[in-house]
C-alpha cells in the first residue's frame, strides 16, 4: 500500500507536469543563500486559521461590538411567530416556504386561517434571519483584514519590478528566490481563507453560498499552487487585485446597517467601480494575459501552465457572475434611480445587504472575498 502510495505521488509531483521541459523540482533547492518556496511550509497556514478564529472572535465581540455603538446599529423589532405545534413542525421538518396547497392543509390541521398561517410562516422566518449586530459584526471583521492585507500587500510590492512591468513575474522562473514579505503575505492571506472554511457554518448565510464556496476553495488551491510551483510573483499580484476592493464593500455594508444610507450608497458606487477596473479589467487583460500569453513566448505548454490559468479561468466567470449583480445594484443607487421592491423580497444574497437611500426597502446585498 505504501508503496503505490509513494508511486502514485511520484507520478503526480513529475517534473514534466509543473514545469517546463529541462526544469524541475531540483531547480527550486535552496543553493548559494537563496530560499525557494516548499510544500511543507504550507502546513503552517492551519495554525495561522485557527489564530484567526481566535483573533475574530476576540475582535467581533470588542472592536465590533464597540464600533456598532458608537454608529448606532440598532436591531428592528421583530414581532415573534406565536407557539404553534403544527405549523413548527412542518417548518423544522418540510419547508419554511410552503406552497399553497401546503398552507390549505395546515389551516385543516392548525385551525387557523390561511392569512393567519401565511403571517406565522413570515414572522417565524424573520426570528430566523441573522441580527443587525451580528451581520455588522462580520463585516466589520472583514473590512479590517482586507483592508490591512491590500495595505501591506501594497507595500510588499510598490518597490518591485513586477508591479510595474507584468513579464518581469516570469523573469528566471521557476528559480525566483523567496522573500520574507511574499512568505507572510502568503500565509496570512491563505490562512484567513482557511478560517473562512472553518467558520462557514456559522457565519450569515447567504443565497450565493455555493458560489462562496466555490470561490474559496478556488483561491485555496491557486494561491496553493501557485506557492508549490513558485508561480509567487503572479500570486502576489492576483491576491492584491483583489484585495483592492473588499474593503469597500465590507464598508458599505458597515454603514448600511448603521443606517447611513447615502455614505453607504457612495461607497457602494466607488467599490463597484474598483471591482470592475480590477477584475474586469486589470485581471484578464493584463495579468492573465500575462500568465496565459506571455510565457508561450518562452516555453512550450505544459500541464501546470493550464491547471494554473483553468483556476484563474474559475475565478474570473466567478467575477463576470457578480460584477452582473453589483452593476444592478450600483445603477439602483444613482440619483433618480431608487425603486421599492416586492415587500418579500428581504433574503440575504451575498450581493444584497445594501440598500439604496432613504429608508426605503430591505433589499439587502452583500458581497463576500471575494477575494481571491
Amino acid at each position: 500500500m505504501l508503496t503505490w502510495l509513494r508511486e502514485l505521488s511520484d507520478w503526480i509531483w513529475q517534473d514534466r507536469l509543473w514545469f517546463p521541459a529541462g526544469l524541475g523540482w531540483a531547480n527550486l533547492k535552496d543553493r548559494d543563500g537563496q530560499v525557494f518556496a516548499k510544500g511543507r511550509d504550507l502546513w503552517v497556514i492551519f495554525p495561522i486559521a485557527v489564530c484567526f478564529l481566535i483573533i475574530r472572535q476576540i475582535f467581533e465581540r470588542t472592536v465590533a461590538v464597540q464600533l456598532a455603538s458608537l454608529l448606532r446599529v440598532r436591531e428592528k423589532p421583530r414581532v415573534r411567530a406565536a407557539p404553534n405545534t403544527t405549523l413548527e413542525s412542518y417548518f423544522c421538518n418540510a419547508s419554511k416556504f410552503p406552497s399553497q396547497s401546503s398552507v390549505e392543509e395546515l389551516t385543516k390541521q392548525s385551525a387557523c386561517s390561511v392569512r393567519q398561517v401565511q403571517r406565522w410562516f413570515r414572522r417565524r422566518r424573520n426570528q430566523e434571519r441573522p441580527s443587525q449586530i451580528k451581520k455588522f459584526r462580520e463585516a466589520c471583521w472583514r473590512f479590517t483584514f482586507y483592508l490591512l492585507a491590500f495595505i501591506a500587500g501594497l507595500g510588499a510590492l510598490i518597490d518591485k519590478p513586477w508591479f510595474y512591468d507584468m513579464e518581469e513575474m516570469w523573469n528566471g522562473f521557476p528559480t525566483l528566490p523567496l522573500l520574507p514579505s511574499q512568505y507572510w503575505y502568503y500565509m496570512i492571506e491563505l490562512g484567513f481563507y482557511i478560517s473562512l472554511l472553518f467558520s462557514v457554518a456559522t457565519d450569515v448565510k447567504r443565497k450565493d453560498f455555493k458560489e462562496q464556496i466555490v470561490h474559496h476553495v478556488a483561491t485555496i488551491l491557486l494561491i496553493s499552487f501557485s506557492w508549490l510551483v513558485n508561480y509567487i510573483r503572479a500570486g502576489t499580484l492576483i491576491m492584491l487585485v483583489h484585495d483592492a476592493s473588499d474593503y469597500l464593500l465590507e464598508s458599505a455594508k458597515m454603514f448600511n446597517y448603521a443606517g447611513w444610507r447615502k455614505t453607504c450608497n457612495y461607497i457602494f458606487i466607488l467599490f463597484a467601480a474598483v471591482f470592475i477596473l480590477t477584475r474586469l479589467v486589470i485581471l484578464p487583460f493584463w495579468i492573465i494575459h500575462t500568465t496565459w500569453v506571455y510565457p508561450l513566448t518562452l516555453y512550450p505548454p505544459f500541464f501546470g501552465f493550464y491547471f494554473f490559468n483553468g483556476l484563474l479561468f474559475v475565478l474570473q466567470c466567478l467575477h463576470i457572475f457578480w460584477a452582473g449583480l453589483i452593476l444592478r445594484m450600483a445603477i439602483k443607487f444613482l440619483p433618480g434611480n431608487v425603486r421599492i421592491p416586492k415587500p418579500n423580497h428581504y433574503r440575504e444574497v451575498s450581493w444584497t445587504e445594501i440598500e439604496p437611500s432613504p429608508e426605503l426597502h430591505h433589499h439587502h446585498l452583500h458581497l463576500s472575498k471575494t477575494t481571491y
